[in-house]
């Protein structure tokens, strides 16, 4: 545990950074402090929680909300499902801790380091994640005391600070030219329904449904094609 959790500071101070500017900007459409490291401890998802409080400040439904995180976050059915190999033989409890603690930086440096050496496994993922999730839950409840205490943060631009966050995930996420389709169509029903007057939740969730299904044909064709 000690070596994943030494392993995943340099990742964990971006995060900070990152998790101290949700924070600010969660105070500033009124949520407390307290409820933002609970939301943070419990969710441990930085994405979802950009939807819920962007959502929740604009009045939208909270099941679209809620829609709209699981949507930006089924990558996670995929990422539990690799640590099969890894939390085998461990009690049920220590995997559904892990399970837990699991988010996009300590799995990736997990795979990562466990390609070096087989020794890599449940510990370093628990170890790493401890550590994620303490500075993620401390840096957003401390951006949200100090979010409480200042002005409106709109004016220098801060907002963009979620936009922001999108693109750096989407890029991290980008795999060449077979997604370019499929994103294309899911920004393309986006830009559709948005102005239609769609919830932006509601919108998400189509949006991603219509590029889950072009990248599925395209599957399909190219298996034919073989």
């Amino acid at each position: 545990m000690k070596r994943g959790a030494i392993a995943i500071l340099p990742l964990a101070v971006g995060a900070a950074i990152y998790g101290f500017a949700f924070g600010l900007l969660a105070a500033q459409v009124g949520f407390p402090w307290w409820g933002v490291g609970l939301m943070s401890a419990s969710t441990h998802a930085g994405s979802s929680q950009i939807v819920a409080v962007e959502q929740f400040s604009a009045a939208s439904a909270v099941f679209g909300a809620a829609m709209a995180g699981a949507a930006l976050n089924l990558r996670y059915i995929g990422i539990v499902a690799s640590l099969a190999e890894i939390l085998d033989g461990l009690p049920l409890r220590l995997k559904l801790l892990a399970i837990h603690l699991t988010g996009d930086e300590n799995w990736a440096l997990t795979m990562s380091e466990r390609t070096r050496s087989k020794d890599i496994g449940a510990p370093f993922l628990i170890g790493s994640g401890l550590v994620m999730i303490s500075v993620w839950t401390t840096s957003t409840a401390l951006g949200a005391m100090v979010g409480a205490a200042l002005p409106d943060l709109e004016k220098f631009g801060l907002g963009f600070a979620f936009t922001a966050a999108f693109i750096a995930m989407a890029r991290g996420l980008w795999r060449g030219r077979s997604n370019a389709l499929p994103w294309t169509v899911a920004f393309g029903a986006a830009a559709v329904l948005v102005p239609l007057g769609v919830p932006k939740a509601y919108a998400i969730v189509a949006s991603a449904f219509c590029g889950l299904v072009i990248s599925v044909l395209l599957r399909q064709t190219e298996h034919a094609a073989q």
